[in-house]
């Protein structure tokens, strides 16, 4: 199994060449970012990505944002769904990392939104790889088994440092059994949290050494699942962010650490991490994925 990793542009701008040799510096294949929602814009990024020579993964939010509207329908969504699918085929995405759905619709009305949205990416040929988020349907552990419990097709995106806080705990306790949802992620973002926020100030500080080896473990799991399905390439996105996720110091606002930094750090580890648990056991024969 081949580990691909890409690079965020959550809160980059600039220049794409720039962009590309960056990423190649970092041993990324391509870029995750947000699909935009003008067809003009998709064609521009389309443009820049086979120019700069990148591999795309577009980030879509069936609520609008990350913070879903409040006041939006379950059509709504779907209708943001599957024009958000249209545009990623345009751009010629490898797969949708979907944000979906709102954290306040009842069980039944999530299992309805999910059901609805595999099935229009099901007709459309997409893999949309529903995203554990806070604010929306996944921002729960134990919302998201109860889901699969009856949508068991369903693909996910593992940035497990939502549920660390949500659950205000490393998932680690013997009781934490998120079995049936390792064994259906697609796709893993990397960040590492702990138990008060989304994203510890360095990953590397020995303080967070517990966070980080929770976060690399459930990563292991989830290597060994696809592996055992046949997959022959996993994704991996270092994530960490701006937007309240690195931390300020008080009074100048000044960042802690480096967002790229962490970034390109979490890369260098990952990749290190991916090779060394590929070393340890024999990897079977894989069919490449669809």
């Amino acid at each position: 199994m081949r580990l691909d990793l890409f690079r965020s542009l959550w809160g980059w701008q600039g220049d794409w060449a720039i962009c590309a040799a960056e990423v190649r510096r970092m041993g990324a294949v391509g870029v995750e970012a947000r699909l935009p929602g003008d067809p003009f814009a998709q064609r521009a990024l389309r443009q820049s990505l086979q120019q700069e020579g990148l591999d795309y993964i577009a980030v879509v939010f069936t609520g609008g944002d990350v913070v879903p509207r409040q006041d939006w329908t379950l059509q709504q969504h779907w209708d943001r769904l599957e024009a958000s699918i249209e545009g990623a085929q345009a751009v010629g995405a490898r797969f949708l990392n979907v944000l979906p759905g709102n954290d306040r619709w009842p069980l039944a009305k999530q299992v309805e939104f999910f059901g609805r949205a595999q099935a229009l990416a099901d007709a459309a040929g997409a893999v949309c790889s529903f995203e554990i988020h806070r604010a929306t349907s996944l921002y729960s552990p134990w919302v998201a088994l109860d889901v699969i419990a009856q949508l068991p097709q369903l693909r996910f995106t593992a940035d497990i440092s939502h549920w660390v806080v949500v659950c205000e705990r490393l998932l680690d306790d013997p009781a934490d059994d998120l079995s049936p949802f390792i064994e259906r992620v697609h796709h893993i973002q990397a960040r590492v949290g702990y138990d008060q926020g989304p994203q510890v100030p360095h990953p590397a500080a020995p303080e967070h050494a517990r966070a980080l080896a929770f976060h690399q473990g459930v990563w292991e799991r989830i290597w060994a699942a696809q592996r055992a399905r046949g997959q022959a390439v996993t994704t991996l996105t270092p994530e960490f962010g701006p937007d309240g996720y690195t931390h300020l110091l008080p009074f100048t606002q000044a960042p802690v650490a480096d967002t790229w930094g962490l970034n390109q750090w979490m890369a260098r580890a990952e990749r290190e991490h991916f090779a060394q648990w590929r070393a340890a056991q024999p990897d079977p024969a894989a069919v490449p994925l669809s």
